[in-house]
Protein backbone atom coordinates (compact mmCIF):
# COMPACT_ATOMS: atom_id res chain seq x y z
CA UNK A 1 0.00 0.00 0.00
CA UNK A 2 2.83 2.39 0.84
CA UNK A 3 4.43 1.94 -2.57
CA UNK A 4 1.09 2.47 -4.27
CA UNK A 5 0.55 5.73 -2.38
CA UNK A 6 4.00 6.97 -3.35
CA UNK A 7 3.32 6.21 -7.01
CA UNK A 8 -0.05 7.93 -6.86
CA UNK A 9 1.48 11.00 -5.24
CA UNK A 10 4.13 11.08 -7.95
CA UNK A 11 1.48 10.79 -10.67
CA UNK A 12 -0.58 13.49 -8.94
CA UNK A 13 2.43 15.80 -8.98
CA UNK A 14 2.83 15.24 -12.74
CA UNK A 15 -0.87 15.94 -13.27
CA UNK A 16 -0.71 19.16 -11.23
CA UNK A 17 2.35 20.27 -13.18
CA UNK A 18 0.51 19.66 -16.44
CA UNK A 19 -2.53 21.55 -15.17
CA UNK A 20 -0.41 24.55 -14.20
CA UNK A 21 1.18 24.60 -17.65
CA UNK A 22 -2.17 24.42 -19.45
CA UNK A 23 -3.82 27.10 -17.33
CA UNK A 24 -0.74 29.33 -17.63
CA UNK A 25 -0.88 29.14 -21.41
CA UNK A 26 -4.66 29.64 -21.58
CA UNK A 27 -4.69 32.63 -19.23
CA UNK A 28 -2.08 34.37 -21.34
CA UNK A 29 -4.21 33.78 -24.44
CA UNK A 30 -7.28 35.66 -23.13
CA UNK A 31 -5.69 39.07 -23.50
CA UNK A 32 -3.51 41.67 -21.84
CA UNK A 33 -4.77 42.77 -18.38
CA UNK A 34 -2.97 46.10 -18.81
CA UNK A 35 -5.67 47.12 -21.32
CA UNK A 36 -8.34 46.75 -18.61
CA UNK A 37 -6.35 48.17 -15.72
CA UNK A 38 -5.38 51.42 -17.44
CA UNK A 39 -7.63 54.05 -18.90
CA UNK A 40 -7.75 54.56 -22.67
CA UNK A 41 -5.89 57.87 -22.17
CA UNK A 42 -2.83 56.12 -20.70
CA UNK A 43 0.42 56.55 -22.58
CA UNK A 44 2.63 53.78 -23.88
CA UNK A 45 5.11 54.60 -21.12
CA UNK A 46 2.38 53.97 -18.54
CA UNK A 47 1.57 50.63 -20.15
CA UNK A 48 5.21 49.59 -20.21
CA UNK A 49 5.64 50.52 -16.55
CA UNK A 50 2.56 48.56 -15.47
CA UNK A 51 3.70 45.52 -17.46
CA UNK A 52 7.03 45.73 -15.68
CA UNK A 53 5.35 45.94 -12.27
CA UNK A 54 3.17 42.93 -13.04
CA UNK A 55 6.07 40.92 -14.43
CA UNK A 56 4.44 40.67 -17.85
CA UNK A 57 7.44 42.16 -19.64
CA UNK A 58 9.39 38.90 -19.27
CA UNK A 59 9.32 36.04 -21.75
CA UNK A 60 6.59 33.42 -21.26
CA UNK A 61 9.03 30.60 -20.29
CA UNK A 62 10.58 32.83 -17.65
CA UNK A 63 7.14 33.87 -16.37
CA UNK A 64 6.18 30.19 -16.07
CA UNK A 65 9.36 29.29 -14.17
CA UNK A 66 8.75 32.15 -11.74
CA UNK A 67 5.10 31.06 -11.42
CA UNK A 68 6.06 27.46 -10.54
CA UNK A 69 8.69 28.57 -8.01
CA UNK A 70 6.17 30.82 -6.28
CA UNK A 71 3.31 28.27 -6.48
CA UNK A 72 5.38 25.70 -4.60
CA UNK A 73 5.40 28.16 -1.70
CA UNK A 74 1.67 28.82 -2.08
CA UNK A 75 2.30 32.23 -3.62
CA UNK A 76 0.25 32.81 -6.78
CA UNK A 77 0.88 36.52 -6.82
CA UNK A 78 -1.33 39.48 -6.07
CA UNK A 79 -4.68 39.95 -7.78
CA UNK A 80 -4.47 42.63 -10.45
CA UNK A 81 -8.00 43.80 -9.66
CA UNK A 82 -8.29 43.40 -5.87
CA UNK A 83 -4.67 44.03 -4.92
CA UNK A 84 -4.75 41.10 -2.50
CA UNK A 85 -2.95 37.72 -2.56
CA UNK A 86 -4.71 35.51 -5.10
CA UNK A 87 -4.62 32.38 -2.93
CA UNK A 88 -6.11 34.32 -0.03
CA UNK A 89 -9.02 35.40 -2.24
CA UNK A 90 -9.65 31.83 -3.43
CA UNK A 91 -9.54 30.38 0.09
CA UNK A 92 -11.90 33.12 1.26
CA UNK A 93 -14.48 32.06 -1.37
CA UNK A 94 -13.83 28.30 -1.01
CA UNK A 95 -16.22 27.68 1.97
CA UNK A 96 -19.16 28.95 -0.08
CA UNK A 97 -18.33 26.58 -2.94
CA UNK A 98 -17.85 23.63 -0.56
CA UNK A 99 -21.17 24.40 1.13
CA UNK A 100 -23.01 24.46 -2.19
CA UNK A 101 -21.25 21.37 -3.54
CA UNK A 102 -21.78 19.27 -0.40
CA UNK A 103 -25.46 20.24 -0.23
CA UNK A 104 -25.94 19.36 -3.90
CA UNK A 105 -24.12 16.03 -3.51
CA UNK A 106 -26.13 15.01 -0.42
CA UNK A 107 -29.34 15.89 -2.24
CA UNK A 108 -28.20 13.99 -5.31
CA UNK A 109 -27.28 10.83 -3.39
CA UNK A 110 -30.48 10.83 -1.31
CA UNK A 111 -32.56 10.92 -4.49
CA UNK A 112 -30.53 8.89 -6.99
CA UNK A 113 -29.67 5.80 -4.93
CA UNK A 114 -33.21 4.93 -3.75
CA UNK A 115 -34.64 5.77 -7.17
CA UNK A 116 -32.05 3.64 -8.98
CA UNK A 117 -32.52 0.70 -6.59
CA UNK A 118 -36.31 0.78 -6.84
CA UNK A 119 -36.15 1.05 -10.63
CA UNK A 120 -33.85 -2.01 -10.82
CA UNK A 121 -36.20 -4.12 -8.70
CA UNK A 122 -39.00 -3.85 -11.27
CA UNK A 123 -37.47 -3.12 -14.70
CA UNK A 124 -40.02 -1.94 -17.23
CA UNK A 125 -42.51 -0.86 -14.55
CA UNK A 126 -44.09 2.58 -14.29
CA UNK A 127 -41.59 3.52 -11.59
CA UNK A 128 -38.69 2.41 -13.78
CA UNK A 129 -39.92 4.35 -16.81
CA UNK A 130 -40.60 7.43 -14.67
CA UNK A 131 -37.14 7.29 -13.14
CA UNK A 132 -35.40 6.89 -16.48
CA UNK A 133 -37.45 9.72 -17.99
CA UNK A 134 -36.34 11.93 -15.11
CA UNK A 135 -32.74 10.84 -15.66
CA UNK A 136 -32.97 11.62 -19.38
CA UNK A 137 -34.37 15.08 -18.65
CA UNK A 138 -31.75 15.77 -15.99
CA UNK A 139 -28.86 14.91 -18.29
CA UNK A 140 -30.19 16.76 -21.32
CA UNK A 141 -31.48 20.01 -19.80
CA UNK A 142 -28.86 22.80 -19.68
CA UNK A 143 -27.87 23.87 -16.18
CA UNK A 144 -28.36 27.58 -16.90
CA UNK A 145 -31.91 26.91 -18.15
CA UNK A 146 -32.77 24.85 -15.07
CA UNK A 147 -31.46 27.62 -12.83
CA UNK A 148 -33.45 30.30 -14.63
CA UNK A 149 -36.63 28.18 -14.48
CA UNK A 150 -36.17 27.65 -10.73
CA UNK A 151 -35.72 31.40 -10.25
CA UNK A 152 -38.84 32.23 -12.28
CA UNK A 153 -41.01 29.58 -10.61
CA UNK A 154 -39.87 29.35 -6.99
CA UNK A 155 -38.29 32.78 -6.62
CA UNK A 156 -40.36 35.20 -8.70
CA UNK A 157 -43.80 33.59 -9.01
CA UNK A 158 -44.19 31.59 -5.79
CA UNK A 159 -41.69 33.66 -3.76
CA UNK A 160 -40.63 30.60 -1.76
CA UNK A 161 -36.88 31.20 -1.90
CA UNK A 162 -34.48 34.15 -2.44
CA UNK A 163 -33.22 34.35 -6.00
CA UNK A 164 -29.60 35.31 -5.26
CA UNK A 165 -26.91 35.63 -2.64
CA UNK A 166 -25.69 33.47 0.22
CA UNK A 167 -27.39 33.44 3.59
CA UNK A 168 -29.51 30.89 5.38
CA UNK A 169 -30.76 27.50 4.23
CA UNK A 170 -33.40 29.19 2.08
CA UNK A 171 -30.65 30.72 -0.09
CA UNK A 172 -29.07 27.30 -0.58
CA UNK A 173 -32.11 25.38 -1.80
CA UNK A 174 -32.38 26.52 -5.43
CA UNK A 175 -28.64 26.58 -6.21
CA UNK A 176 -28.22 23.10 -4.68
CA UNK A 177 -31.17 21.73 -6.66
CA UNK A 178 -29.80 23.23 -9.87
CA UNK A 179 -26.31 21.86 -9.33
CA UNK A 180 -27.59 18.45 -8.21
CA UNK A 181 -29.94 17.72 -11.10
CA UNK A 182 -27.39 16.52 -13.66
CA UNK A 183 -25.52 14.38 -11.12
CA UNK A 184 -28.76 12.92 -9.79
CA UNK A 185 -29.73 11.81 -13.27
CA UNK A 186 -26.34 10.22 -14.02
CA UNK A 187 -26.16 8.46 -10.65
CA UNK A 188 -29.73 7.15 -10.99
CA UNK A 189 -28.99 5.55 -14.34
CA UNK A 190 -25.72 4.00 -13.18
CA UNK A 191 -27.24 2.72 -9.92
CA UNK A 192 -30.05 1.04 -11.86
CA UNK A 193 -27.61 -0.46 -14.37
CA UNK A 194 -25.21 -1.75 -11.68
CA UNK A 195 -28.03 -3.24 -9.64
CA UNK A 196 -29.50 -5.01 -12.68
CA UNK A 197 -26.10 -6.58 -13.40
CA UNK A 198 -25.78 -7.85 -9.83
CA UNK A 199 -29.39 -9.02 -9.48
CA UNK A 200 -28.82 -11.41 -12.37
CA UNK A 201 -25.96 -13.20 -10.58
CA UNK A 202 -26.17 -16.73 -9.19
CA UNK A 203 -25.50 -15.72 -5.58
CA UNK A 204 -28.60 -13.48 -5.62
CA UNK A 205 -30.74 -16.39 -6.78
CA UNK A 206 -29.16 -18.53 -4.06
CA UNK A 207 -29.93 -15.93 -1.42
CA UNK A 208 -33.55 -15.77 -2.54
CA UNK A 209 -33.84 -19.56 -2.64
CA UNK A 210 -32.76 -19.63 1.03
CA UNK A 211 -35.85 -17.62 1.87
CA UNK A 212 -34.11 -14.36 2.76
CA UNK A 213 -36.30 -11.28 2.87
CA UNK A 214 -36.19 -9.32 -0.39
CA UNK A 215 -35.15 -6.18 1.47
CA UNK A 216 -32.11 -8.00 2.89
CA UNK A 217 -31.25 -9.51 -0.49
CA UNK A 218 -31.32 -6.10 -2.17
CA UNK A 219 -29.40 -4.07 0.42
CA UNK A 220 -27.00 -6.58 1.96
CA UNK A 221 -26.12 -8.69 -1.07
CA UNK A 222 -26.98 -6.83 -4.28
CA UNK A 223 -26.32 -3.21 -3.33
CA UNK A 224 -23.04 -3.97 -1.57
CA UNK A 225 -21.69 -5.72 -4.67
CA UNK A 226 -22.88 -2.88 -6.93
CA UNK A 227 -21.20 -0.19 -4.84
CA UNK A 228 -17.86 0.15 -6.64
CA UNK A 229 -19.15 1.73 -9.89
CA UNK A 230 -21.65 3.78 -7.86
CA UNK A 231 -18.95 5.19 -5.58
CA UNK A 232 -16.79 5.91 -8.61
CA UNK A 233 -19.42 8.03 -10.32
CA UNK A 234 -20.41 9.76 -7.07
CA UNK A 235 -16.79 10.78 -6.51
CA UNK A 236 -16.37 11.92 -10.10
CA UNK A 237 -19.61 13.88 -9.95
CA UNK A 238 -18.51 15.52 -6.71
CA UNK A 239 -15.28 16.63 -8.35
CA UNK A 240 -17.19 17.90 -11.37
CA UNK A 241 -19.59 19.80 -9.11
CA UNK A 242 -16.71 21.37 -7.21
CA UNK A 243 -14.93 22.52 -10.34
CA UNK A 244 -18.02 23.08 -12.48
CA UNK A 245 -20.23 25.14 -10.19
CA UNK A 246 -19.33 28.20 -12.25
CA UNK A 247 -22.68 28.47 -14.03
CA UNK A 248 -24.76 27.86 -10.93
CA UNK A 249 -22.78 30.33 -8.83
CA UNK A 250 -23.04 32.95 -11.57
CA UNK A 251 -26.80 32.55 -12.03
CA UNK A 252 -27.57 32.76 -8.31
CA UNK A 253 -24.82 35.30 -7.46
CA UNK A 254 -23.34 32.73 -5.09
CA UNK A 255 -20.01 34.07 -3.75
CA UNK A 256 -17.93 30.98 -4.45
CA UNK A 257 -14.72 30.15 -6.26
CA UNK A 258 -16.55 29.63 -9.56
CA UNK A 259 -18.01 33.12 -9.61
CA UNK A 260 -14.67 34.54 -8.50
CA UNK A 261 -12.96 32.74 -11.39
CA UNK A 262 -15.50 34.03 -13.93
CA UNK A 263 -14.96 37.60 -12.79
CA UNK A 264 -11.20 37.03 -12.89
CA UNK A 265 -11.46 35.84 -16.50
CA UNK A 266 -13.45 38.95 -17.46
CA UNK A 267 -10.81 41.11 -15.77
CA UNK A 268 -7.90 39.01 -17.11
CA UNK A 269 -6.73 38.57 -13.54
CA UNK A 270 -4.10 35.86 -14.14
CA UNK A 271 -3.10 35.18 -10.50
CA UNK A 272 -6.70 34.57 -9.35
CA UNK A 273 -7.49 32.29 -12.31
CA UNK A 274 -4.36 30.22 -11.71
CA UNK A 275 -4.96 29.96 -7.96
CA UNK A 276 -8.61 28.95 -8.43
CA UNK A 277 -7.82 26.21 -10.94
CA UNK A 278 -4.92 24.95 -8.83
CA UNK A 279 -7.03 24.64 -5.66
CA UNK A 280 -9.96 22.90 -7.36
CA UNK A 281 -7.55 20.53 -9.13
CA UNK A 282 -6.02 19.55 -5.79
CA UNK A 283 -9.48 18.67 -4.47
CA UNK A 284 -10.26 16.58 -7.54
CA UNK A 285 -6.99 14.63 -7.28
CA UNK A 286 -7.49 14.06 -3.54
CA UNK A 287 -11.03 12.75 -4.11
CA UNK A 288 -9.81 10.23 -6.71
CA UNK A 289 -7.08 9.01 -4.38
CA UNK A 290 -9.55 8.66 -1.51
CA UNK A 291 -11.94 6.64 -3.66
CA UNK A 292 -9.18 4.21 -4.65
CA UNK A 293 -8.48 3.60 -0.96
CA UNK A 294 -12.19 3.12 -0.20
CA UNK A 295 -12.34 0.34 -2.81
CA UNK A 296 -10.24 -1.91 -0.56
CA UNK A 297 -12.71 -1.47 2.29
CA UNK A 298 -15.72 -2.34 0.13
CA UNK A 299 -14.15 -5.33 -1.61
CA UNK A 300 -11.32 -7.11 0.28
CA UNK A 301 -10.31 -8.83 -2.96
CA UNK A 302 -8.95 -5.50 -4.22
CA UNK A 303 -5.34 -4.96 -3.19
CA UNK A 304 -2.70 -2.45 -4.23
CA UNK A 305 0.86 -3.64 -4.51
Amino acid sequence: MGGYLLRRLYHSFIVILGITLIIFIITHMIGDPVVLLLSPEATQADRDELQRQLGLDRSLPLQYIVFIKDAVRGDFGVSFRHQRPALELVLQHLPATLELTLAAMVLSVLISLPLGILASMKPGSLLDRTGMTFALFGQSAPVFWIGIMFILLFGVKLRWFPISGRGGIENLVMPAMTLALFSTAAQTRLTRSSMLDVLDKDFIRTARSKGLHEFKVILKHAFKNALIPIITIVALQFGMMLSGAVITETIFAWPGVGRLAVNAIYNRDYPVIQAAVFVTSLFFIFINLLVDLIYTKIDPRITYR
